[in-house]
């Protein structure tokens, strides 16, 4: 697991520490220090799985020494009802770890489950399903991991790592040509350069330019068509804007390469799990750790 995920993960779940334990869980403090437990976490609808590196740190933070022993892969499909994870360790650091624990399964199961209904919608035709930075502020690698999940893929993770010319960078260059020029002699260090276009004649400018990543930025499906003609495999093509699920198969049908959906994240209804304390100890079970 690359060394910069563990570090940002480690982040993420300090942080959230931070804010829901502060200085000291009143409540579980109630319990004997050296009681035990054994809990369940249990997946309450149809998802996908996807939060345990999130889960594991938090229990290694706060419980390490609990055993964990997971009944889903991570990515892998809950039914109803279904136990996803049990854990066994000090009862205390059981309860203070569980909100912490559910949050991010909650949160980034519901980008995963999200996901894989848009990958769904577009089976069979080519197209990739891609989010965008439309994500919770502080949680973009914890968002865009749960997108490759449920089996889309990553745009650009900010403004650092790709450069995508839009309507006001080329305004302010002057011409569509001229901004890519300049992104060209500058952008070296990106892993990409993409051009956004609104018309045809902006495409026909972006071909002309050499431009190998065009966005189509919200436009109406017959000239998607015309566009995906005109381009005729000399760029890929992605379409961005007034995308929504219904709408996924006609606009994959059209023969882009692409499609970019904001919805993927921030359009989410978390998914329910809880956590339910038994006394029987977990047997095979795995220390706290980020999964390899």
């Amino acid at each position: 697991m690359d060394q910069q995920f563990v570090q940002q993960v480690q982040a993420d779940v300090r942080r959230a520490l931070e804010e829901d334990v502060g200085s000291g869980d009143l409540t579980a403090a109630l319990v004997p220090a050296r009681q035990t437990a054994c809990a369940t976490i249990v997946c309450r609808e149809d998802a996908v799985l996807c939060g345990q590196p999130w889960v594991m740190e938090t229990l290694r933070q706060v419980a390490p020494s609990a055993l964990a022993q997971w009944r889903v892969a991570e990515g892998g499909r809950c039914t109803p009802n279904q136990v996803v994870v049990e854990i066994s360790g000090n009862a205390r650091d059981l309860l203070t770890a569980e909100r912490t624990c559910l949050n991010f399964l909650q949160t980034l199961s519901a980008v995963a489950t999200n996901t894989a209904r848009h990958v769904q919608a577009v089976a069979g035709t080519g197209a990739a399903i891609l989010d965008t930075r439309k994500t919770i502020p502080g949680l973009r690698v914890a968002q865009k991991y749960a997108v490759r999940c449920g089996g889309g893929r990553n745009h650009r993770m900010g403004l650092h790592d790709a450069i995508l010319i839009k309507e006001n960078h080329i305004a302010a260059a002057g011409s569509l040509t001229a901004a890519y020029a300049a992104a060209l002699h500058c952008g070296q260090q990106a892993s990409f350069i993409q051009v956004e276009v609104e018309t045809l004649g902006q495409l026909e400018e972006a071909l002309s330019a050499g431009v190998k990543m065009v966005l189509l930025d919200n436009m109406p499906l017959e000239r998607i068509r015309q566009a995906v003609r005109l381009a005729a495999g000399r760029c890929s093509l992605e379409i961005s804007g007034g995308v929504t699920l219904a709408r996924l198969p006609e606009l994959a049908a059209t023969g882009v390469d692409r499609i970019s959906v904001g919805a993927l994240i921030k359009d989410i209804r978390a998914i329910d799990f809880s956590m339910r304390f038994a006394a029987a100890p977990v047997q095979g079970a795995h220390s706290p750790a980020l999964p390899a």
